[in-house]
């Protein structure tokens, strides 16, 4: 039930599909053409549960437009299907192999081509991970603001194939906000630039939001220009402990709606509290029921600070602890970051929910999820991006219990289901992948669905670039 196969299209011409490596190597050099089984079933798949998954042909590492084009010409001549990879930090199996396929891994290409602090963009190759792109441009006085929490690791090819969020969504936005423009090779292997590089631009359809999670369905993002920001102040943190958590969301919406701007607003439940403390020793009262961290990298974030504890406290803090400066504002943050590792110890293995639900609704998805984890005997912790309402539960289970793990399935299915009651949606910033596609049809429903084929019929006539995501 966990891991069964993607089936993909594949060429009735055996003795083309045969040849297949040997028209890769027309145009790639040998070592960016890799056949041994044993690698090629490393790039298998990402790091979500529940996902099937194939076995690749052949994996590709190009380091050029040119050669990438290469792989998609062949691709279209032998109708072999191809499934674009970043880092595979993904968390919706959208990097998921099929079989017989090619696997376009683009973590070599990986420079970052300009920074330009007038124009304030950076024009990078998709393989550039996130953090090296922060820290370059933060060395010119730049901020690029999407911040996954596999910043150290995904890449921002992978980040606009997903339109991934992170901590500082609250005040910055995701991803898709800083994408500007794109070069794309389609599936044929013609390539396409899309949008611009300027302040604004509203010419034709926007094609570069389009290919802004689309998981590679659409075609290969091979460039990227990207909008950057005045790097901000270092930010100071606030800590606030809640006897509830329908206290901690009350200050959250006390928050909102006092028109308050943090630059993180993010929540962590009793069961993330208790599995921090047993991991790391953290210290946090047993008695707390929700954690609520709040920080402002504003030019007077101490004033705004206490304007946010004023408020925690009238929702009923039962303590309120802001940092004075930024070694101990990282030390609160230090909870916050363990919370993913500390649930997946707890039983080894881990499901984690990407569903965000309207800032009004937070509490009653927590407390849905606590009488979903109570329903199916489960740990289920929260961890959640509070300031724009999308939680992250996240299942913890031992695959090796059959039953444990179809609990697990099943309770994953629930909490999509009280997201959508909710006004919610079934995914935030981990995408559809795999993992949520008869999901998809059900918050889109059938008329939206038909829309979306119609854009993938248009991009991807012989549906061969990653089959079976998203629908």
């Amino acid at each position: 039930m966990i891991m069964s196969r993607i089936e993909a299209p594949r060429s009735d011409d055996t003795a083309a599909t045969g040849d297949l490596v040997g028209l890769l190597l027309g145009g790639l050099p040998a070592e960016a053409v890799l056949t041994d089984p044993d690698v090629t079933a490393s790039y298998a798949n990402d790091m979500a549960s529940f996902c099937p998954a194939g076995t690749p042909a052949v994996v590709v590492l190009p380091r050029t437009t040119e050669q990438v084009q290469h792989v998609m010409r062949t691709a279209t001549a032998l109708r072999v299907p191809v499934v674009p990879q970043g880092a595979r930090t993904g968390l919706s199996g959208a990097a998921n192999a099929s079989d017989g396929c090619i696997v376009l891994s683009l973590t070599k290409m990986d420079r970052i081509l300009e920074i330009n602090p007038v124009d304030r963009v950076a024009v990078c190759e998709p393989g550039v991970v996130n953090a090296a792109l922060s820290r370059a441009v933060g060395e010119h006085g730049l901020y690029y603001p999407p911040d996954p929490s596999s910043w150290e690791m995904c890449t921002i090819g992978g980040n606009i194939g997903t339109a991934s969020g992170g901590l500082c969504c609250v005040k910055y936005g995701v991803t898709a906000e800083y994408v500007l423009g794109l070069d794309v090779v389609l599936a044929d292997g013609r390539l396409m630039s899309t949008g611009r590089r300027t302040a604004k631009g509203v010419a034709g359809y926007d094609l570069t939001r389009l290919f802004v999670g689309s998981e590679g369905s659409l075609g290969i993002v091979v460039r990227a220009v990207l909008g950057l920001r005045p790097k901000p102040p270092e930010q100071l943190v606030l800590a606030a402990e809640f006897a509830s958590a329908a206290a901690a969301c009350d200050a959250v919406c006390r928050i909102m709606e006092g028109g308050h701007v943090p630059s993180l607003l993010e929540l962590m439940d009793r069961t993330t509290v208790k599995a921090v403390n047993d991991m790391a020793q953290m210290g946090l009262p047993e008695s707390t029921e929700a954690l609520l961290l709040a920080a402002f990298d504003t030019t007077a974030p101490a004033a705004d600070l206490a304007a946010v504890g004023a408020l925690c406290e009238a929702a009923g803090a039962t303590q309120v602890v802001p940092a004075d400066d930024v070694a101990e504002s990282e030390l609160l943050l230090q909870a916050r970051r363990l919370s993913l590792t500390a649930l997946e110890a707890v039983k080894g293995v881990t499901m984690i929910d990407d569903v965000c639900v309207p800032r009004s609704r937070l509490a009653e998805m927590l407390e849905g999820v606590d009488r979903i984890a109570e329903k199916y005997r489960l740990t289920i912790g929260v961890v959640a991006h509070a300031g724009d309402g999308n939680t992250h539960p996240t299942v913890c289970f031992d695959p090796a219990d059959p039953d444990e793990a179809g609990r697990a399935r099943e309770s994953f299915d629930e909490i999509m289901a009280l997201g959508l009651e909710l006004g919610g949606t079934i995914t935030g910033e981990h995408g559809v992948g795999v993992l949520k596609k008869e999901w998809l049809a059900r918050e889109i429903g059938p008329v939206g669905m038909e829309m979306q084929r119609a854009v993938k019929q248009a991009f991807d006539p012989l549906n061969i670039l990653n089959p079976g995501k998203l629908f």
